[in-house]
């Protein structure tokens, strides 16, 4: 079990028979009342974020989530799938299971997928990737002194603003937790 009290950020739990994850508390003490804990939780299954406000002493199951690393397969019309590296048995995920990873995983790919209850939740894909440009604008001579960016269309269909001498084919090292640039890939 584990109490409002001792709530970490990151820490998963069960609250009203889901699993949230801890994004942000505070320990509140007021005059004459008992300690309370305001929390920002997210939800594993929809990613809705809730804030609430938990007495310090009550206690939550821990979220019983499994996590598998799967390999990216295909997609095949509304599905898109996934193979076990441990059993091979396939596992179709729709777009809305994939959420915003789908902009960062091809095929072939290692990710991580989340389970809880036996249900696959959700899909979080490596920390950095790399991914061809398949569309941007040219560069024009004398653009580069400015130091800005301009927008580029992956190969996964992702957009990330990169520097002006990006061009179509140059392969790129994406951080898949904030869509940034990091670095052009030799």
């Amino acid at each position: 079990m584990i109490t409002a009290g001792d709530f970490k950020r990151g820490a998963k739990i069960e609250y009203k028979g889901e699993p949230f994850e801890v994004i942000e508390f505070q320990h509140v003490k007021m005059q004459q009342r008992a300690p309370i804990v305001r929390t920002k939780i997210k939800s594993l299954k929809t990613g809705r974020v809730l804030e609430e406000n938990f007495p310090a002493g009550d206690k939550f199951e821990p979220a019983k989530l499994e996590e598998k690393d799967m390999q990216y397969l295909y997609v095949d019309g509304d599905h898109h799938y996934f193979m076990d590296m441990e059993t091979y048995e396939q596992v179709p995920l729709t777009a809305e299971q994939l959420g915003d990873a789908k902009k960062f995983i091809k095929e072939n790919m290692t990710v991580k997928i989340l389970y809880y209850k036996g249900e696959p939740i959700s899909v979080e894909p490596p920390m950095f990737v790399e991914l061809a440009v398949a569309d941007t604008e040219p560069a024009f001579k004398g653009d580069t002194a400015s130091g800005g960016s301009k927008p580029a269309t992956l190969e996964t269909g992702a957009v990330v603003k990169v520097p002006f001498h990006i061009q179509i084919g140059d392969v790129l090292k994406i951080d898949t937790r904030n869509s940034e640039y990091i670095e052009k890939v030799k």
